[in-house]
């Protein structure tokens, strides 16, 4: 499955936002995957998520508690299987607050003192009766120590973001 850089979908939620950092990722979906809706997209996103991912996650949740920035749940795979994920505006899942979704898109995100960020999963119609799921960040940062933290984040974003979609796309 080929994962590529592209440039951020103009149809998007997040498209006009002023921001400090933005990436886009995109993967085919298929055209079994026709018909998926970003709720469907959402709890793909979180049940399929690579261990190591998991493991990252819960490492910055302990070093951040020190210096007192928001750490959220951590998210257990099985735990979230057994949930019923709608995705509703304001729910939380782990780190990630609900922001925004409509039929083709889920906003996902946090706003903290350091840094507020956006992620969105967004379902794309293909000319070829494909559809494309494209995964977008923007990240705000609201002080020195945002971009401070974001620096070594943005290393390891790439990575994660890409096996994610990858992830995500497989297990639908």
């Amino acid at each position: 499955m080929k994962i590529k850089k592209v440039t951020f979908p103009e149809k998007s939620i997040l498209f006009n936002h002023n921001y400090d950092y933005s990436d886009s990722y995109s993967g085919n979906l298929g055209k079994k995957n026709s018909l998926v809706t970003s709720t469907d997209i959402g709890r793909a996103f979180f049940i399929s998520s690579p261990k190591w991912i998991g493991l990252l996650m819960t490492l910055r949740n302990k070093i951040v508690s020190i210096v007192g920035l928001k750490t959220g749940t951590t998210t257990n795979q099985k735990e979230l299987s057994k949930k019923d994920l709608n995705f509703n505006k304001g729910d939380h899942i782990g780190v990630f607050k609900v922001f925004n979704k409509t039929e083709t898109e889920l906003i996902l995100g946090e706003d903290d003192k350091h840094l507020n960020f956006r992620v969105s999963l967004f379902i794309v119609p293909n000319s070829m009766h494909k559809e494309k799921l494209i995964i977008s960040t923007i990240v705000i940062f609201n002080n020195w120590f945002g971009k401070l933290y974001f620096l070594p984040v943005k290393v390891f974003h790439r990575f994660i973001v890409k096996s994610m979609l990858k992830k995500t796309i497989k297990s639908l």
